[in-house]
């Protein structure tokens, strides 16, 4: 468990498992950063199969030992659905070290998510990086400048190692990017404060514009399948669910 554990509410269903992202698992959180926790939950089989379904996700957000806690979990299904649909923001979830609740089928899904991982993550990274990297144009805020090295160094690494590193600090290293502990250092102090004077925006944009290259080179060499392995994710959903059947007699 984490430090973090104390943060997480009192949930409707029970949680597979609870993991922590955003700011905190990408290495910069501020002194004024929420905590983001997401995980999947497990719908009693009544509410899967019935008239009457229960909620695909389960959001929260509310102020628990001082601290802002913004949650979200996903059903079984839908966390498994998106997880074979490239999508890298439940891949980093399920796979951060940052663990607040885990279970035997956090476990195995764990092991399963390598199998999960494909070249077509490339297209979560590249538009993560636009989104925020268009952020940042307006803005001149530290954190989308930090989030569009993150994603495209997570990407990058991903492409050529097949393995997930959602931590912008084990990244940097190896881009010429000197300049990324300064930057962290100064978004610790406030979740909005501006680039100031540690790069500037031509530069900085030169490093985005090289690291987006670097993404789509990776992509085009990298050994990741083209696609999923859907039967064993098919597999591990009808086993957990019925693992959740209640006990009869």
């Amino acid at each position: 468990m984490t430090t973090f554990d104390h943060l997480l509410p009192p949930q409707p269903y029970p949680l597979a498992f609870a993991t922590v992202s955003g700011a905190h698992l990408y290495g910069f959180p501020s002194v004024d950063s929420d905590v983001d926790i997401r995980g999947m939950h497990i719908l009693p089989v009544e509410s899967v199969i019935g008239l009457d379904q229960g909620p695909e996700t389960v959001q929260h957000m509310g102020i628990h030992d001082g601290v802002e806690v913004d949650l979200v979990t996903h059903d079984l299904l839908k966390f498994c659905r998106l997880l074979v649909k490239n999508n890298g923001y439940v891949a980093e979830q399920l796979l951060s070290p940052l663990v607040i609740e885990t279970s035997e089928a956090h476990r195995e899904l764990v092991i399963l998510a390598p199998r999960c991982l494909t070249r077509h993550h490339v297209h979560h990274y590249l538009g993560f990086a636009a989104t925020q990297w268009r952020l940042f144009e307006s803005t001149r805020e530290l954190k989308p400048a930090l989030y569009t090295l993150r994603v495209l160094l997570t990407g990058i690494h991903l492409m050529g190692t097949g393995e997930v590193v959602a931590d912008l600090r084990q990244l940097w290293h190896d881009h010429d990017l000197r300049y990324v502990p300064d930057l962290i250092a100064a978004k610790r102090e406030g979740e909005h404060r501006q680039l100031e004077r540690i790069v500037t925006a031509e530069a900085l944009g030169a490093d985005v514009e090289r690291l987006r290259g670097r993404l789509t080179q990776a992509a085009e060499d990298t050994r990741l399948p083209v696609a999923p392995d859907r039967a064993a994710v098919n597999d591990f959903v009808i086993r957990t669910r019925r693992a959740n059947l209640p006990m009869v007699g």
